[in-house]
C-alpha cells in the first residue's frame, strides 16, 4: 500500500451535504474548497422521499458527479436517515458546511451541537464566497422557470439540464 494509510497516519475525510437540486456555483465552491483541505470529500446527496425535486437522486448524483471530475478525491453518493449515520459508516469527522449569512448560522449551529452530541461528529462552518452570498438552489429554479439568465449561477451541464426540465414542464 502506497500514500498516507501506508505511513500510519489516517486519511482525512470530510462530508458536503445537501438536497442539491440542483447544484449551483456556491455549492461548488464550497465542494472545491473542501477538496483542497480533506484527502476524501463526499458530496452527500440527501434523500427526502416527503418532498418532490426537480430532480431526481441519480440525476443530481449524475450531474454533481460531472461538475466535480476536476476534483479526483470527490465521492458523491446518496443518503436518508442522519447524517451522522452517513458519517460513521464511512469513517468521517467532519461535515463542511457553507455559512450565506447570520440567518444560516442560527440553525446550523443547532445542527451541529445536535451532530456532535449524538455521535462526536465536528462541523466546520466556511464562509461562503461574497460572489455567492445570495445563491440557493431554490432561488435558482425559480429564476428560471421565469425565463431569467441564471448561467452565470450554475455549470454548463446544470444549466443544460436546468433548461431542459423547465421546457418539459
Amino acid at each position: 500500500m502506497t500514500g498516507p494509510e501506508s505511513e500510519g497516519s489516517q486519511v482525512r475525510r470530510a462530508v458536503c451535504p445537501g438536497s442539491f437540486d440542483p447544484i449551483t456555483n456556491g455549492h461548488l465552491d464550497i465542494i472545491a474548497r473542501a477538496s483542497r483541505l480533506y484527502d476524501e470529500v463526499y458530496v452527500a446527496v440527501m434523500i427526502n422521499k416527503s418532498k418532490k425535486g426537480l430532480f431526481e437522486i441519480e440525476e443530481r448524483i449524475e450531474l454533481i458527479r460531472e461538475v466535480t471530475s476536476e476534483y479526483a478525491n470527490v465521492r458523491v453518493e446518496a443518503f436518508h436517515g442522519l447524517l451522522v449515520d452517513f458519517c460513521k459508516q464511512r469513517d468521517i469527522p467532519a461535515i463542511v458546511k457553507g455559512l450565506r449569512a447570520v440567518s444560516d448560522f442560527d440553525y446550523e449551529l443547532q445542527m451541529a451541537q445536535m451532530n456532535i452530541g449524538l455521535t462526536g461528529v465536528e462541523t466546520l462552518f466556511v464562509p461562503t464566497n461574497p460572489t455567492y452570498s445570495f445563491l440557493s438552489s431554490s432561488l435558482v429554479k425559480e429564476v428560471a422557470a421565469w425565463g431569467g439568465d441564471v448561467s452565470h449561477l450554475v455549470p454548463s451541464q446544470v444549466l443544460e439540464a436546468l433548461n431542459g426540465r423547465l421546457r418539459k414542464d
